[in-house]
């Protein structure tokens, strides 16, 4: 790949705003800058020490396009691992694209998606898992998607991998040189620390499979779907929820045709919550889409909530025994979904009937009751403390490794299944090359992860997911 260049791109967010910085980077970065810029006293860009800031004035021959301040990193110590110049110029529009025309013309070319972080991991300033993790911090909307790109930047992820993968490769190395003496049998790999080692490999393999579960609703949010009959209080819900007015609310049954979605943050974690219609018997065909859908969106859940309106159920046991009756089809057509059952508008009713309903709703297998008035938000909190109870925040709390990224886990896979052959050989006592077949196979995956293994095309496909300037 060509990064013999210098590209430039505005880095900070299109629009207006207080300032703006433009990265330059490339063997000719300080250069080209220095062209354009004015310091006091005639002092020259290139001269100067690397890591300092200057003040002057970007000029297009003799016109003035703004005061700035332009930070230089001489040599490889820079995010690019080349040279680079950041120029933080004032937020107008016009000014940046000014200063970016006039950079262009200069003899820099435009920056593609990603292209700056892609210099970083050629250059060797980062892995590939650590260049995919920048991506998903800039991504990160919740403090636990924050801290899980923070951990795999930071190298977590990529050194567990890089261990592990240096030991599978010195006993390669071992088991490949038996194979040139053959005719001696001799062994040079202890076949017993040899066995230790695949034992440990095949554990943290499937640890951190079993991680991504986990770590794929961290990093796009906990859906969760909140269903009931009509004009139980799932609007007020999702409003009281969000904090804000999301849903229209309206005593008129059946309001909600459509699915309303919204995002928030909980302990850290985020959740997407998704307003659904109402279930019930209807001759309305958009209702009857509506409702629909409902069950589409309780299928791609992770979380169900079941509404109920608690004053509705304890004044008619009718109520109650349909309700009853709705939510045990409910658990049947999805078993395997955690079902939370919400007895709304806790604030109309007695101690007496909460014992009623709790009697009468615990009984059903794989959920649990709340109590909760929407409207007051009496019982708010409670529920946000059951809806984290589903996430395992453990391995977070340890700051463990946990995989978000689908490519990552695909790798995993394959690695795993080549040691689980690797394995097998031991158990039959196969011969090393043999073996050495499989062992090739799982460091090829394991350089797959952080990028030891990788062609034009994949880094292509991963950094055209980054935002231009990154």
């Amino acid at each position: 790949m060509q990064i013999n260049d210098t590209i430039t791109a505005l880095a900070t967010a299109p629009g207006a705003g207080a300032i703006a910085v433009l990265r330059v980077s490339g063997s000719k970065a300080i250069s080209i800058v220095s062209s354009v810029f004015r310091m006091s006293g005639n002092k020259k860009l290139e001269e100067q020490d690397s890591h300092t800031l200057h003040l002057g004035n970007i000029v297009d021959e003799n016109r003035v396009i703004d005061e700035a301040l332009v930070s230089i990193f001489k040599g490889t110590r820079s995010y690019t691992g080349e040279p680079t110049v950041e120029i933080s110029c004032h937020g107008s529009p016009y000014i940046q694209q000014e200063i970016l025309q006039l950079l262009l013309r200069k003899g820099c070319r435009a920056a593609k998606a990603g292209e700056f972080t892609l210099r970083a991991f050629i250059n060797g300033k980062m892995d590939l898992s650590q260049a995919e993790a920048v991506a998903d911090l800039i991504a990160s909307d919740n403090e636990a998607a924050h801290q899980i790109a923070m951990q795999q930047m930071r190298g977590g992820f990529s050194n567990e991998i890089a261990q592990l993968r240096q030991e599978l490769l010195n006993f390669a190395s071992l088991i490949e040189l038996e194979l040139d003496f053959s005719e001696e049998d001799v062994e040079f790999a202890n076949r017993d620390q040899f066995q230790e080692l695949i034992t440990r490999i095949t554990r943290v393999l499937k640890r951190l499979i079993d991680s991504f579960a986990m770590g794929n609703v961290i990093k796009n949010g906990i859906p969760v779907a909140i269903v009931g009959e009509p004009n139980v209080g799932k609007s007020t819900l999702l409003n009281a929820l969000l904090n804000e007015e999301r849903a229209i609310v309206s005593d008129i049954a059946g309001t909600t045709r459509d699915t309303i979605e919204d995002e928030i943050a909980i302990g850290g974690v985020g959740f997407r919550f998704i307003d659904t219609a109402g279930i019930r018997e209807t001759v309305d065909v958009i209702e009857g889409l509506g409702i629909k859908k409902t069950f589409e969106k309780i299928n791609q859940a992770q979380v169900v909530v079941y509404l109920v309106d608690g004053f509705q159920l304890v004044a008619n046991d009718s109520n109650l025994q349909n309700a009853q009756s709705e939510l045990e089809k409910i658990k049947n057509r999805f078993p395997q979904k955690p079902l939370i059952i919400i007895a709304n508008k806790m604030d109309q009713i007695s101690s007496n009937d909460k014992e009623k309903l709790l009697e009468s709703l615990s009984a059903i297998p794989g959920s649990r009751l709340e109590f909760l008035s929407a409207k007051t938000g009496e019982g708010l909190e409670e529920l946000k403390a059951t809806f984290l109870e589903f996430v395992n925040t453990g391995a977070l709390r340890n700051d463990e490794t946990i995989v978000t990224n689908s490519r990552h886990y695909d790798a995993l896979l394959k690695a795993l299944e080549e040691i689980e052959k690797v394995q097998m050989g031991i158990d039959r006592g196969l011969s090393g090359d043999l073996m050495a077949i499989d062992i090739r196979e799982a460091l090829y995956h394991f350089g797959e992860i952080t990028g030891q293994v990788t062609n034009d095309e994949l880094l292509g496909n991963i950094f055209a997911n980054f935002c231009i300037g990154k």
